[in-house]
């Protein structure tokens, strides 16, 4: 599973001085530097380096100022890893490529350039809105049958822990959460229910979502994300 190679590379770009949190926009790792806008780093992951490794790093490579790719090295080592038209092609195209062993250890093949431009500003700005606004880094990167822990969805979760006792008026749930009333108004997840004006219950499907999501009862951060 390509989420066995998270966490090695999550620890790399961690040791780099990166924040790093999985399936952020469609990326499968995202990682926020310490500065004032931060430098933002993109990683992809495969179970071995291939076309299509490349071919989401291309679509992934507007929204950040570094792309790093990521797969398992062959147990031979005749993988795509030694061969010198790979690692030439992810040069030209200024990714950095890494190669995680059986052991977790990770390897760098090829450095990307710094100071990248950024082409799709917009883009970007959700990555990074997204990974400030998520609650620590609850989905491992490379994860694909799982609906993602959003930070909108931990935000509705929170809204639903505050309704699990009882019907509440809107303006209760404001005192953590200021959108809690565009949350609960919308009702993406179909979670909840207006018993009245200003007052909303949680419904069976909210009750089952507290159930299989008990973790994310997080706190409401300020302001409400968009549901990605």
């Amino acid at each position: 599973m390509e989420t066995a190679l998270y966490l090695p590379v999550k620890r790399f770009l961690e040791e780099l001085g990166f924040t790093v949190k999985g399936e952020i926009g469609g990326c499968d790792l995202v990682g926020l530097s310490a500065d004032d806008p931060p430098v933002v780093v993109i990683g992809e992951l495969k179970l071995a380096f291939n076309l299509e490794l490349i071919l989401q790093a291309v679509d992934r490579a507007p929204a950040g100022d570094e792309v790093w790719i990521a797969a398992k090295m062959s147990a031979r080592g005749k993988g795509r890893e030694s061969d010198a038209r790979y690692r030439n092609l992810c040069r030209r195209l200024g990714f950095g490529m890494l190669g995680v062993t059986d052991r977790g250890q990770v390897e760098v093949l090829v450095k990307p350039p710094t100071a990248a431009p950024r082409r799709e500003p917009k883009l970007r700005s959700r990555l990074v809105a997204e990974h400030q606004r998520r609650q620590g880094d609850p989905v491992l990167g490379g994860s694909t049958r799982a609906p993602i822990m959003t930070a909108y969805r931990q935000q509705a979760l929170a809204c639903a822990a505050a309704l699990a006792e009882g019907p509440k008026q809107v303006r209760a749930l404001r005192e953590r959460c200021p959108d809690a009333g565009k949350i609960l108004l919308n009702n993406v997840y179909g979670w909840f229910e207006r018993t009245e004006r200003g007052i909303y219950r949680l419904t069976e499907a909210g009750h089952g979502a507290l159930k299989r999501w008990p973790q994310q009862r997080v706190e409401i951060g300020a302001g409400a994300a968009s549901p990605l």
